[in-house]
């Protein structure tokens, strides 16, 4: 499943309103929406961004955000 380019181009962390990178699983496959001010990360579920502070990942300290 892939995301629009033109999706990930308007979507914006719902918390802070700032840009979000798009992180990928080992096989290539858009994982999930990380706003690296918040850390947190939303999931992509079946190619559709969850953006939802509630099911947000809080992203450890320690991992990098690529």
């Amino acid at each position: 499943m892939t995301i629009d380019h033109r999706l990930l181009d308007l979507l914006v962390c719902p918390i802070c309103k700032g840009p979000l990178t798009l992180l990928r699983d080992p096989a290539g496959q858009p994982a999930e929406l990380v706003c690296p001010v918040d850390r947190l990360g939303y999931p992509i579920r079946d190619g559709i961004p969850v953006m939802l502070d509630h099911e947000a990942r809080a992203l450890p300290p320690d991992e990098e955000l690529a």
